[in-house]
């Protein structure tokens, strides 16, 4: 499958702002502003935004984010040497091909390629059951219920030693 992960720039803000919309992406991240044209123009250092394109054409969105280091402290206090990856197919009519799978695999790869991070959270929602058996067909292990927000989810962890 040739999936190839790209930086997300500002050019990419009229698709970003068009999946948002869409009502699968809306049901697995519906409290979040993403804040796109602000946060496309922005590159720091504890950040990769990224988009996925099959064949050229964009088919989803994966953010990695060292936890311990991000701004607005989402994950609260963590532990140093860890990342966090969120992602989503952008059209309904993508799900279900194994483009997230893949995805998913570039973006462990990309995380684990960097020698000291040693494990990865994910936080999908707690009703959402098929991303909970998504993240354990790739290995990751359920670690605690947990409460973002106003979201109720279960987070997961993948540890280098896992793979």
């Amino acid at each position: 499958m040739a999936i190839v992960l790209r930086p997300a720039g500002i050019e990419d803000l009229r698709i970003l702002s068009d999946w948002d919309e869409q009502p699968h992406v809306i049901a697995s991240d519906p409290n979040d502003d993403w804040e796109w044209e602000k946060e496309l123009s922005r590159s720091p250092v504890w950040r990769e935004q990224l988009i996925a394109e099959f064949d050229g054409r964009a088919i989803g969105f994966i953010q990695i984010i060292d936890p311990a280091k991000e701004e607005s402290h989402y994950w609260g206090e963590v532990a140093a040497n860890l990342r966090a990856i969120d992602i989503w197919i952008g059209e309904e009519a993508d799900l279900g091909k194994g483009y997230g799978t893949e995805m998913m695999k570039q973006a462990i790869g990309r995380c684990f390629a960097q020698k000291s991070v040693e494990a990865i959270l994910v936080d999908p929602l707690a009703e959402n059951v098929a991303a909970h058996h998504f993240y354990e067909r790739l290995g990751f292990r359920f670690l605690e219920y947990r409460k973002f927000g106003e979201d109720d989810t279960k987070v997961y962890r993948l540890l280098r030693t896992d793979i």
